[in-house]
């Protein structure tokens, strides 16, 4: 039995299953707003790509994928960020949705064999990046994002000791769950940090087609870097995926670009590791890359649901617009995240994710504590059925 897998902690769904454990709820329909699961409706002419295919399912698939989804998503990518090159064949992959890549990108790049690695994660974060450094042999370290520096990550929270034995960081912008997108400098600090230590930053930005301002999309590490002249993108690999920008979330399809020298390493894990997409699912994936006038509809759907619910949820709550996401991070009195949640599912039945969940206590401070993370993944009327739910319990 592997004995690294004695340090993971609860997954925060199992988390809060349990602290739902024995209430009664009103007779009120369900509205989850806990987990970032896209509700919006897959487009058809994915699916009839998908079904168009079938006869894929005959053949085995090679791990790097078909030229041809390699080669679209590259052209995404350039058309996205604006860049001058990025090579479709050394440096970009297709990947079975970010969340898997996340975790075996860490076992790829983490080396258990030198003292006390440490892997860096903001904090709070998305849980698969402990999961994936613990079971890499590594140790996690923590850069907390507070509000009080706007949720953008203190670097100087980590001693030198610790940023030389730093061998890989991740980051999230747009943010999971503050909804913060990083500007130029820290992309800037990040690259610096990076070039002296030597360590690989895994840059997750699943949610950078969810934004507010058509005419003023999130920067991503790829567009940094080339900005920055960099545009080898030594150390630096982003995640992305079609879950949250195609409403395809059990597609289970993503891709990955940068280091052309760490995707390298990268395939070879892919190969043994058997993570190869499905042919049908390559086909419906290149179609979804090359149409964008459905990731506008989309983005226009989310900020309708903002537009009707942040301003009800902040009569009550401080809840301020993110700068990109699909999330609210609301603070609730008192510090007492679990008693809101708890108190909310048993009022209300509306379910949202207490904030401690999705952080560790790093200098003295849990920096989820006292917050809740409220997804607006249903429809506009059921998130506006919701906040008014919201606002009664708080009322109350």
């Amino acid at each position: 039995m592997n004995l690294r897998l004695g340090a993971l902690q609860p997954y925060p769904f199992e988390r809060y299953r349990a602290l739902l454990a024995g209430l009664t709820v009103p007779a009120k329909p369900l509205i989850r707003l806990s987990i970032g699961e896209p509700q919006h409706a897959t487009p058809a002419f994915v699916r009839t790509a998908l079904t168009a295919h079938l006869e894929g399912l005959s053949a085995y698939p090679l791990t790097a994928g078909l030229d041809a989804l390699r080669e679209t998503m590259a052209d995404w990518f350039r058309r996205r960020y604006s860049l001058s090159r990025l090579d479709a064949l050394t440096q970009v992959l297709p990947v079975l949705g970010s969340r898997e890549a996340l975790f075996a990108f860490a076992q790829t790049v983490v080396d258990a064999t030198r003292p006390s690695p440490l892997v860096v994660c903001p904090n709070p974060f998305y849980q698969i990046y402990e999961g994936a450094a613990l079971l890499a042999g590594a140790q996690p370290a923590f850069l907390n994002q507070t509000a009080d520096r706007d949720f953008d990550l203190d670097f100087e929270s980590l001693s030198e000791e610790e940023w030389r034995r730093t061998q890989m960081i991740y980051v999230c912008s747009p943010g999971n769950p503050t909804g913060r997108v990083f500007g130029l400098d820290t992309w800037r600090e990040l690259f610096e940090r990076s070039d002296r230590y030597g360590f690989v930053i895994a840059s997750d930005e699943c949610y950078s087609e969810i934004y507010f301002d058509e005419a003023a999309p999130p920067i991503g590490g790829l567009e940094a870097a080339h900005r920055l002249g960099r545009d080898d993108y030594r150390n630096l690999v982003v995640f992305t995926s079609l879950s949250k920008r195609s409403n395809v979330p059990g597609l289970r399809s993503g891709g990955v670009a940068g280091d052309a020298t760490l995707l390298a390493r990268f395939l070879l894990y892919r190969t043994y590791h058997g993570s190869a997409m499905s042919l049908p699912v390559q086909h419906a994936s290149i179609a979804a890359w090359r149409d964008e006038a459905h990731v506008r509809d989309n983005r226009a759907r989310y900020r309708a649901k903002f537009a009707a619910v942040q301003p009800l949820v902040a009569s009550v709550l401080e809840a301020p617009l993110p700068d990109a996401s699909f999330y609210l991070w609301a603070r609730v009195p008192d510090g007492g995240d679990e008693a809101f949640a708890r108190g909310l599912f048993a009022a209300q039945h509306v379910a949202v994710l207490p904030g401690r969940y999705l952080a560790r206590d790093a200098r003295g401070v849990n920096p989820g504590n006292g917050y809740v993370r409220i997804a607006l993944v249903p429809e506009l009327d059921t998130c506006v059925e919701a906040a008014r739910r919201i606002v009664e319990f708080c009322h109350r």
